[in-house]
């Protein structure tokens, strides 16, 4: 042991006891520990001195001091073969470190002084202290510790009390948060159910609002075709001669009326698409045919022998399963823009097999002058037209764009946009390549809650299954699931009665345990559950991720 040592005492008998534990409470009050520390050392010296006495074994106490620890030696000769029971177990818990060395025969203990704290008295003034202290006797000494047991009861019965305050004190709060945490359950109760009278608003004004749009569409053509039929009886053969101001008139009518009708197909093109009404009719097509068909078709309306368009279709095969008729109207509109907004150079069309999605993707590529990046995403709302002075000129609705991406989204695809203004834009159409109408897998079952969601999911595994399931939520997916059980299953995490996280653990039966599970939601900070095959976030969610996502889950990826 290191540092100057206080003060030495030999222990024989219980009188020696009384007075070691005596010492050994002055020692720890000289160097500067705290009442119930010096209490703690003089009980552990006392039962480690009671264990020696009884075995008949003198012992050698000595206290020494450190920087900021006393420390205590007990030595006893080694050739006694002592083995320490309950009392040197016992002083093991009242001080900070206890060793016992039965070859140099000693136990040591240590106690640490409060941090920061340093001895009160130094070496020399501790044992001048403990020199002048009176000897004490063993009814003295009981006498004190009956003191100190008085007085750590009365500590005890004090923070007993402060024990209770503090509970009820805490009992009070809980109440209270209670409250307010039922008060805040109401309200959001409140909110919810506002929220779903507004979202029942909102459906019935979207309704009326396609219902008006589909009526008065509706209405407006009947009339129209009338004028146009009326104006080609006029100028065509058969008829009564116009002058060439007549004539010229007559014309005006007859295009003005065309340009009104194109405006009323596509508004009621586009309140059939709102109302989810688009319902594709595939059927195999010519990709060449179609694509020739195209140029040869939109050729002399460019009005501009600057501009050359083109076709290629070298890389794609010959023939799809796709709705024509959807797909001529996107592609149509596409290359009108392109034409319309290029004055100088090339429009193109291409159409190429990509192998890592089994996607045909028909792009298009001018030289125009381009969408400004902030206008991206604004070329697909209803009406909106880039501002320019070529826009100005050139007539247009401003549904062209909103209409193609709607119907790239019924055929299950997806049209994207990519352009630098002043140097040409690039569209791309994705759509699930098709040639014999062999699905690739066979039921998928969608649980979420999200009914818009679900429809969009629909949309993507169109042609890609051959049985589409939704579920609302995790109760009626396993209804579903005990019925038919799916190939694989796309369950979002945060649904009402049943969660995906349920859900997933009561799969658990012979016949669905081994159904892959893709989780689909919003909540991807949440680790991905280990039922789960993988987790795709909703807002990036495209058609080519899911579909690698389910080939993945279902060993098909590279097949």
């Amino acid at each position: 042991m290191t540092g100057d040592e206080l003060v030495r005492i030999h222990v024989r008998d219980d009188q020696d006891v009384f007075a070691m534990r005596k010492l050994g409470r002055e020692v720890a009050e000289s160097v500067g520990l705290e009442a119930q520390d010096q209490i703690r050392v003089a009980t552990a010296l006392s039962e480690i001195g009671r264990e020696f006495v009884e075995a008949g074994i003198d012992v050698s106490v000595s206290f020494r001091l450190e920087r900021d620890a006393l420390l205590v030696a007990v030595d006893f000769s080694a050739k006694t073969d002592f083995r320490p029971s309950d009392g040197v177990t016992l002083a093991g818990r009242l001080v900070d470190r206890i060793e016992f060395d039965p070859v140099e025969g000693r136990i040591s203990m240590v106690k640490r002084l409060p941090q920061g704290r340093k001895p009160r008295l130094s070496a020399e003034e501790i044992r001048a202290r403990i020199a002048d202290s009176a000897p004490t006797t063993a009814l003295d000494e009981l006498r004190r510790q009956n003191r100190e047991l008085a007085e750590t009861l009365e500590e005890v019965l004090q923070l007993n009390t402060e024990l209770q305050e503090t509970n009820q004190g805490v009992l009070a709060l809980y109440n209270q948060l209670s409250e307010e945490l039922e008060e805040t359950n109401r309200g959001v109760v409140a909110l919810y159910a506002e929220l779903d009278e507004k979202s029942a608003q909102l459906r019935a004004a979207s309704d009326a609002k396609n219902r008006f749009w589909a009526t008065v569409s509706h209405e407006l053509r009947t009339p129209l075709n009338s004028i146009i039929g009326l104006v080609r009886l006029l100028v065509g053969p058969g008829g009564d001669p116009l002058a060439a101001e007549q004539l010229h008139q007559v014309n005006l009518i007859g295009s003005s009326a065309e340009t009104l009708l194109s405006l009323v197909s596509e508004l009621l093109d586009m309140a059939k698409a709102e109302a989810g009404r688009l319902d594709p009719q595939p059927s195999m097509v010519d990709l060449v045919a179609l694509a020739e068909r195209l140029r040869m078709t939109l050729r002399p309306t460019t009005g501009n022998d600057g501009v050359t368009l083109t076709v290629e279709v070298s890389q794609a095969p010959p023939e799809m399963l796709v709705d024509e008729v959807m797909l001529t109207r996107i592609l149509r509109n596409l290359l009108s823009n392109g034409l319309k907004f290029t004055e100088h150079g090339e429009v193109k069309l291409e159409v190429s097999l990509e192998a890592a999605t089994h996607d045909l993707v028909f792009t298009v590529t001018d030289t125009g002058i381009g969408v400004p990046e902030e206008h991206l995403e604004r070329v697909f709302e209803e009406f909106f037209q880039v501002p320019g002075p070529i826009q100005v000129r050139s007539k247009g609705t401003g549904l062209g764009l909103p209409y193609a991406r709607r119907l790239a989204e019924a055929l299950g695809g997806a049209l994207h946009l990519a352009s630098v203004a002043g140097s040409g834009t690039t569209a791309t159409l994705r759509l699930p390549y098709r040639h014999d109408g062999a699905p690739v897998v066979g039921r998928v079952l969608i649980v979420d809650d999200d009914e818009e969601f679900r429809a969009t999911v629909r949309r993507m595994l169109t042609g890609f299954a051959a049985y589409i399931d939704e579920a609302s939520d995790g109760l009626r997916a396993l209804e579903m699931m005990e019925e038919n059980p799916p190939d694989i299953a796309l369950v979002d995490l945060l649904m009402p009665r049943l969660d995906g996280t349920a859900l997933m653990l009561r799969m658990s039966d012979e016949r669905l345990r081994d159904v892959p599970v893709i989780v689909v939601t919003v909540a991807t900070s949440r680790q991905v559950p280990e039922r789960a095959h993988m987790m795709i976030s909703k807002q990036t969610l495209r058609r080519d991720i899911l579909l690698e996502a389910i080939g993945s889950a279902l060993g098909t990826a590279d097949e």
